[in-house]
Order: structure tokens, then sequence, then C-alpha cells
């Protein structure tokens, strides 16, 4: 299959672009820096992260709204990225122990980088045909995932060297890593801004309405998603298992820091896990095809729950290498297989309608999890107790999707 090379390449690139504050900011440096710089603690960073994606969750019927209604994608997209790209660059400008300035910059950072794929993720009808969408959108994850592990394999670089390149200190060169990511996010947006075209759509609407339709559009959705009980069901499991899996990406840094174990240590970890996470999650989606997708997506929630276990008693270096291996190997094959399994329990004529409720599901993930470590952290004074506040959304999850079985099973 022939794939339209400019107009696809250039929607592919904005993963490639705004992966970059994904690994670079969100996974790596903006943990550490937050403890070690601007004095933030883990309750903190997870109060930050719980909000940002709760804010996203709010604004969610009205984007959905929005992108299905006339020719404002890239608009929206593009002030979205422009609020993400600002308020990262702002982070190097936050002084040493400012830690309030720098958790506002990051809660708008983050609505940005997660408000734009609402609309990123709309344009794809722009760009394919509808039997290209599932090769199209992998090149998307896969660009995304080389993208921002490069810039992040520098930045490691850079930081762990400053003085080979001429800077001064590593807390300046951890200033310059946020810069490059501004820098790498606006400038690789640029091919999507010029090649991609806006698909049309039903008659813009204006603010109001256009809340109203949103919220409205989603009430009908649920109602029909009721009709569809093993759907639904897995929609259930799939909010609280995602919850934690991006609970433990954003947070995996800050609980390491908190325990103890060294900068370079976690850093190296996040490399494995960013450059072990494309080939996997391909073999991944083999082995869902031999032992069943279900089956498949327990086995990665079940590694989850070892991973938690033994984060609760780890103190070495190369444990945490061992732990980000293992979430390397399963990260991306549970996301794919979670998205494939989903689309088995469809209805082939809502499938387009009930993944607009899926999506949002994904994107608004991590609200709970930050929050319950939290929680027990003040409960019981110590962070690893925290991470092990996880395993219950990992449990429930496992509960509604062994539930969730297609109406022939």
């Amino acid at each position: 299959m022939k794939l339209p090379e400019r107009q696809i390449l250039s929607w592919a690139c904005y993963d490639w672009a705004n992966s970059a504050f994904a690994t670079t900011v969100m996974a790596g440096f903006f943990p550490l820096f937050f403890s070690d710089y601007w004095g933030g603690g883990q309750s903190q960073l997870a109060k930050a992260n719980s909000l940002a994606s709760l804010i996203v969750a709010l604004l969610a019927p009205l984007l959905g709204a929005v992108a299905d209604r006339g020719s404002v994608k890239k608009r929206f997209l593009f002030s979205f990225s422009a609020l993400g790209v600002v308020a990262t660059g702002g982070l190097y400008l936050v002084g040493r122990g400012d830690w309030p300035a720098a958790f506002l910059l990051y809660v708008l950072a983050s609505i940005g980088f997660s408000g734009s794929l609402t609309f990123y993720d709309a344009l794809l009808v722009g760009v394919a045909k509808k039997d290209q969408f599932d090769a199209v959108s992998a090149l998307g994850y896969s660009l995304g995932y080389l993208g921002g592990g490069l810039l992040f394999a520098f930045d490691v670089a850079m930081v762990l060297w400053p003085q080979v390149l001429g800077i001064e200190s590593q807390a300046e060169a951890v200033k310059l890593a946020f810069l490059s990511v501004t820098l790498w996010w606006a400038l690789f947006s640029l091919p999507l801004l010029f090649w991609v075209p806006e698909p049309g759509g039903a008659p813009s609407l204006p603010l109001w309405p256009a809340v109203q339709a949103g919220w409205g559009q989603l009430v009908a959705t649920f109602h029909e998603l009721r009709l569809v009980r093993p759907a639904l069901l897995f929609l259930v499991g799939y909010w609280f298992y995602i919850d934690a899996v991006d609970t433990i990406i954003r947070m995996a840094v800050s609980y390491g820091k908190t325990i103890g174990l060294g900068n370079q240590d976690l850093i190296t970890a996040l490399l494995i896990t960013q450059f072990v996470g494309f080939p996997a999650a391909i073999a991944y989606g083999a082995l869902g095809k031999r032992i069943g997708t279900r089956q498949g997506i327990f086995l990665g929630i079940g590694v989850y729950v070892g991973v938690t276990v033994w984060s609760y008693y780890m103190d070495q270096g190369w444990e945490f290498y061992c732990l980000a291996l293992a979430v390397g190997l399963v990260q991306g094959g549970v996301q794919a297989l979670s998205r494939s399994y989903f689309a088995q329990l469809l209805p082939p004529d809502k499938a387009a309608e009930f993944f607009g409720f899926y999506n949002m599901l994904g994107k608004t993930a991590a609200i709970l999890g930050p929050l319950l470590m939290v929680w027990a952290e003040d409960l019981t004074g110590s962070p690893r107790h925290s991470i092990l506040s996880l395993i219950l959304l990992l449990v429930i999850g496992a509960v509604f999707l062994w539930r969730a079985k297609p109406a022939t099973a």
C-alpha cells in the first residue's frame, strides 16, 4: 500500500515533535529538577499531574465538539501547542526554590500537550483513507518513540557531561534541555501547519453552544454504550488500569528519587524503557494474536503488579534498570492490545463514535493514581507504600476486564 508521503509524514511529524515533552519533561528531567532544584516533593508533583489530567477531562467534551465542527482543527491544535511550547520554555526562567511557579508552568504545558492531541487525532481523516488509518496511526506512534527518544538521549548526554559542551553546570544543562524541547516541539510542528489539509466538518459553533453540544454528545454516547455491556465494562476497567500505567510513567522518576536512587540510574532506566518500548510493542502485538488479545492485556497488568511490588522493596540502581526493562516490554503492548480488544467488542456502525469516548478516557488518565499515592504517603508516612496503592487500580481494572467478554465468548 503506497501512502501519500508528504501529507502523511507531515501529520506524523507532530508525534515526533510533541513526544519530546513526554520523554524529556514529563517522564524525565522535570520530576528530578522539581525535587532537587525547585524544592518540590513527590506529593506536589502528583497533584500537578492529577490537576492537569482533571482539567483536560473537563475540557474534553468541549474540545471534541469543536474538533467535530468546522475548519478550526489546525487553529486549535496550534493554540494548545503554543501553550505547551511557551510554558515549557518558561521553565528555563524559574529560579531555584520556586516550586509553585514550576508547578503552574508544568500544569499549563501538560494541558497544552494533551489538548493538542485531540485535534491532532481529528486531522487523521484528512490525510489518510479509512483503510490506511491503522498504518498511518502506527507511523505516528513509531516516530513519537524515535523522536522523543533521540532528543532525550541528547539531553541526557548534555546533563551528564555538561563541560564537554561548554555548559557551566548540570542545573544549567537541565534548563537547556527544557529549551531544547521547546525548539523541537515548535520546529517539527511546522510540517503539519504547512502541508496537512484541514478536513471539512459541520458548521462552526460559538463557544457556549459548542460546550452544550459536547456534553450532549458525551451523554448520548454513554446511553448508547450502556446497550453494549461488554464494551462498557471494558471501558470502566480500562480507565482504572490505564490510570495506573500512566501514573507509573509520570511518577517513576520522582518515586525513585524519593527512595534514594541516583539521578544517573533514574535517567538511564528511562532511556531503557524508551528504546525497548517500540520493538516490544510490535512483538507484543504478535503475542496477542498467539495467546489472545484479552489474555495479552492480563499478562501486561500482571507485569505491572509485579513491577509495583518489586518497587516497594528495591534499593539498588540495577533493580530500577530491570523494572524499566519490564515496563518497556509491556507498556506499548498493553496500549495497543487495549485498543484492539475494544474494537472487537463494538458493533461496526458505532466504532467511530465509541472510540471518541475511549480516546477521551485515555487522554484523561493519571487522575486517581497520583492522588492515591499522595493519600497513601500521607497516611503511612512512607513513599514506598504510595507505589503499592497503584495495585488497587490494576486489580479493579483486571476485574472489569474479566467481565468484559464478547457476546460470543
